[in-house]
């Protein structure tokens, strides 16, 4: 037979049940902080980030965690005050050093205060310590956003990639991985991504000026020539898309429309490079060598115009310096 158990002294039962409790007190107040959050999170999604302000201050006051903190950040960031911003994402990492959302915040404010370097470091955190798959993602497209801004094309170009996988709907880094395609040569990679593009923002004149471009260094002219035409229905005196126009028509024979609109591209964009190299082989084919050879100069010191370097070779070794005036 069981013996009952004795009544514990109310000193110690009342401990026991306090300590009991305190868990449980802990969970509610979590509970609490984490309904506040998630109001301020709906408020906030209404883009009314001052009234959800007021639920991020409570969740601060009533928890003072690292999740209060990042939470009230979002509508800092949102507000333009990224004076409290970083204070809160700072506060935030203080108090997590491993909070993937922290450090895609501090990555963020990094990037909009030109600091490459901190945003590719606390964007890298965020991918190693996210679990939420759609940050990931945001934080490898900032990642490669960085290390574009560092000049590391190979690694940024791989960040860009995996931040895409499977949804290429984010036109700036979808923008920025067709630069880095054209730099390093992927040209029918750079391409592909500009079709895309096209899609989702008809109406961006840039998209079918780059997308045609593309089609010209692979060689394909003709095609060339509808998209870059749909460039400037949108524009007509949009001048990157003027000159890419005059490249194509000098590569079909139409020398004259060549010039007319290289003409125009460089009276509203004078330093752009490739205009310039196709009005000196335009000034070359009329025998204008001394014209042809100045514009091959200054394409060849203002950079990135291909061919400029073989041209000089070609036409311009022997012709004097321009006279001074």
């Amino acid at each position: 037979m069981l013996r009952p158990s004795r009544p514990l002294p109310f000193g110690i039962a009342t401990l026991a049940l306090v300590l009991f409790l305190l868990p449980f007190a802990g969970d509610v107040r979590a509970q609490d902080v984490a309904v506040l959050i998630a109001k301020g999170d709906s408020l906030l999604a209404l883009e009314k980030p001052q009234r959800a302000l007021d639920f991020y201050d409570k969740a601060v006051e009533q928890g003072g965690t690292a999740q209060a903190y990042a939470a009230r950040a979002k509508a800092w960031y949102l507000m333009e005050r990224m004076d409290r911003f970083v204070l809160d994402v700072e506060k935030a990492l203080k108090l997590d050093s491993t909070m993937a959302t922290a450090h895609y915040q501090r990555a963020l404010y990094a990037m909009r205060s030109s600091d490459p370097e901190k945003a590719e470091y606390h964007a890298a955190k965020a991918v190693a310590h996210s679990k939420d798959p759609k940050l990931t993602s945001q934080a490898h497209l900032l990642r490669g956003e960085a290390l574009a801004d560092l000049g590391r094309t190979t690694p940024a170009i791989t960040e860009l990639e995996k931040g895409l996988a499977g949804s290429m709907t984010d036109p700036e880094a979808m923008r920025t991985l067709a630069r880095l395609y054209d730099a390093a040569g992927r040209h029918a990679d750079a391409l592909a991504v500009l079709e895309r593009l096209c899609d989702i923002q008809p109406t961006d004149v840039g998209n079918w000026s780059n997308r045609a471009y593309e089609l010209i260094i692979l060689g394909r002219a003709e095609e060339a020539l509808p998209i870059i035409e749909k460039a400037l229905a949108i524009d007509k005196d949009e001048p990157v898309a003027l000159s890419n126009r005059a490249y194509i028509y000098l590569k079909m024979g139409r020398l004259d429309e060549a010039m007319a609109d290289v003409e125009r591209s460089l009276r509203a964009y004078p330093a752009n490079p490739h205009a310039l190299r196709t009005r000196a082989m335009l000034r070359l084919r009329k025998g204008e060598r001394e014209k042809a050879c100045e514009d091959l100069t200054l394409s060849r010191a203002l950079g990135g115009a291909p061919e400029v370097d073989q041209l000089i070779k070609e036409h311009c070794a022997s012709t004097p310096a321009p006279r001074k005036r």
